[in-house]
Order: structure tokens, then C-alpha cells, then sequence
């Protein structure tokens, strides 16, 4: 049975089911129904826990061997099976299957699959687990969603939020939850239970919007040219090294060169698996090749060898403002340029 977050915890008040698999790319919840399903299972008399992890040349036999194995200090034992990548492959799929058409009694499995592919969702191994199991896809929050969550969060913690409150905390988190969990138990902390202005969160609240490099290319595909300049300036602001806004630029763009060299031969989903460019951001690469062609691409790529000279102090020129002009054009609709190509 698939199931929303919001539903977990009354899920969890029943039976346990026999299978648990938790699955996406936000790590809070993430985190959070993990630690709801390992609590459930203590209370239900789970003591024993067993940890696999699921790495390159994983013994999948050793799930079976997990299940089959007596415990020597309690009858009931939770089996958590960690997967590292973004499909679990033939003999994955087999060794869970196998799993759920016999279930042991005394065991309960927890999967957590921060990484799963969508399309693998539709997996045999899935729908045998679906059947007899709980399904929990935990997804990004945005816009409204995001304040919604934050409002519920405070009220949670006992604070009574006043109008507004909450679109200003998600507006300085952007999106990013753990930030915005640990700014409400910070408030919590700080106020205890009660009322919560605009001027108190105001003077509470710091800058939780934390930007690393991969921040910048995500919104560089997205075409979010003013979030691109936010995230250059709290880069530089941080101290971050301009190489490695280098390194993360000129990576971004020998992916995307490549991809769209192979596109043009209708190779696009092989580019795909080659440079590992996961299904959920292939909507964006796409996007971007439309925006750019492969010239203005190539283009990009001279140009963050003429920041590299920079950084090195063999040219002259300021490598911020060149990384900052690269990551705009990037973002941007390449005939409306507003930095100079190349000569």
C-alpha cells in the first residue's frame, strides 16, 4: 500500500506491516519516517536490529541469511537494508521478491532508497512489496506546501504563529527543511511555547539558505538567473574557493556538451546513462539544450578555462565576476546574453 507522510504515524498505530519501503530525495523526511517505523518496531517488541548495506558487489544472499538467522537475545527482529544506488538490479530485485512472497513473522524489513529512479518504482520487486507492504515516497516541498509545512511544524512545537510568520520563515529557508526544522526548534528554544510575531522571528532568525555548488548548477538548468546570482554571492560571501565554482561550472557543462552532442544523433538516452545524469534532473537538461546550442556551450567551456587563468593569477580579471557571468549565461536564453562570448 503506497501512503503520504502525513499518514505514516496513524499507519504505524495498526499492525505492522511486514515490508517497509521508503524511497526520494528530501532527506528530513526522509530521516524522520525512518525513525518513526525503528520506534514502532521497539514498542511492538523489534529489539534487534540488523543493519545491511547495499554497495557495489552487495551479497544479496546475505538478506535471506538476515531473515533465516535466530537471534540469540529477543524473538523479533527489524531488518533495515540500505540501497546506495538508483536501481537494485536483477538479483536485487529476486532477493526481495523472494522476501515477500514469504515474509518471516518475527522479522520486519525497512528499505530506505534515498536515490530510486521513479520509473523503478514500478518494478516487479516493488509491486510484490506494495502487495504486502507500505510504500512511502517522500518528495520536495515547495510554494504554498512549504508554508503550510512550517505553520504545522511551529504549531507542533507549541507556538502560535502569527499571520505571516510562516511565509518569511520559508522564504529564508528556500526550501531547504532541515533548515527550516532546526530554525523552528531554535524559536522553540528561544521562546518556549506561545505566541510568535513577525518581529521576533525577525530578530531570531539568520540566513538558513546555505548554498553549495551543486545549488548553483541546479538553478542554472532551472534558468533562475536571479537565484543564480544569490547563490554566487553566498559563495563568495562564505569563502567559498572559486575553483571549486569552477570545477562545478565546467563539469556542468562538458555533461552537457556531451548530452547534446549525442542528442543530435538521437543517442540522448545513452548520454544519459553514461554521464549519470539521474531521471529526475533529465527534464532540465533537456530544458537547458533547448536554451543553448552546442557553439554557446562550447563557448561557456573556453570561458571557464579563461577563469581558470584568472584564479591562477595568469590573467587579468577579476574570476568571481567571470564565474558569475558564465552561471548567468547559463541560466539564461542564449540570444539574450548579456555577458560577451569569446573572441
Amino acid at each position: 500500500m503506497r501512503i503520504q507522510f502525513q499518514q505514516l504515524s496513524n499507519n504505524l498505530k495498526r499492525s505492522l506491516a511486514p515490508v517497509y519501503l521508503i524511497c526520494g530525495d528530501e532527506p528530513l523526511q526522509l530521516g524522520e519516517a525512518a525513525d518513526a517505523v525503528r520506534g514502532a518496531a521497539r514498542a511492538q517488541g523489534f529489539e534487534e536490529r540488523e543493519l545491511l548495506e547495499c554497495e557495489t558487489g552487495f551479497d544479496w544472499g546475505s538478506l535471506a541469511a538476515a531473515a533465516g538467522a535466530l537471534s540469540l537475545f529477543c524473538n523479533r527482529k527489524l531488518i533495515e537494508l540500505r540501497l546506495s544506488s538508483a536501481r537494485i538490479g536483477r538479483e536485487g530485485s529476486e532477493a526481495v521478491r523472494a522476501y515477500c512472497r514469504h515474509p518471516v513473522q518475527d522479522n520486519l524489513l525497512l528499505i530506505l532508497a534515498p536515490g530510486l529512479e521513479r520509473k523503478e518504482l514500478q518494478a516487479k520487486w516493488v509491486q510484490e512489496l506494495d502487495r504486502i507492504g507500505i510504500l512511502l515516497q517522500v518528495r520536495q516541498i515547495e510554494g504554498p506546501r512549504l508554508v503550510a509545512w512550517i505553520e504545522q511544524r511551529l504549531r507542533e512545537r507549541g507556538l502560535r504563529p502569527e499571520a505571516g510568520v510562516a511565509s518569511l520563515l520559508a522564504e529564508q529557508v528556500e526550501g531547504n527543511l532541515l533548515a527550516a526544522a532546526q530554525e523552528v526548534e531554535k524559536l522553540r528554544l528561544l521562546y518556549g511555547e506561545g505566541n510568535l510575531s513577525r518581529e521576533r522571528l525577525a530578530s531570531a532568525i539568520s540566513d538558513s539558505a546555505r548554498y553549495d555548488l551543486f545549488d548553483l548548477t541546479d538553478a542554472a538548468l532551472a534558468g533562475n538567473r536571479s537565484r543564480v546570482q544569490r547563490i554566487v554571492g553566498g559563495l563568495a560571501a562564505e569563502g567559498t574557493a572559486p575553483a571549486l565554482v569552477l570545477w562545478a561550472l565546467a563539469r556542468e557543462l562538458r555533461m552537457l556538451a556531451a548530452v547534446s552532442h549525442e542528442a543530435q544523433r538521437g543517442r540522448t538516452a545513452a548520454a544519459f546513462r553514461t554521464h549519470n545524469v539521474w531521471e529526475s534532473r533529465q527534464a532540465r537538461v533537456l530544458s537547458t539544450l533547448k536554451r543553448l546550442s552546442m557553439e554557446q556551450l562550447q563557448d561557456l567551456v573556453i570561458r571557464c578555462a579563461s577563469a581558470d587563468r584568472q584564479i591562477k593569477g595568469l590573467a587579468i580579471g577579476d574570476p568571481w565576476q567571470t564565474l558569475t557571468n558564465i552561471a548567468d549565461d547559463l541560466a539564461s536564453a542564449g540570444n539574450s546574453w548579456t555577458h560577451e562570448p569569446r573572441a
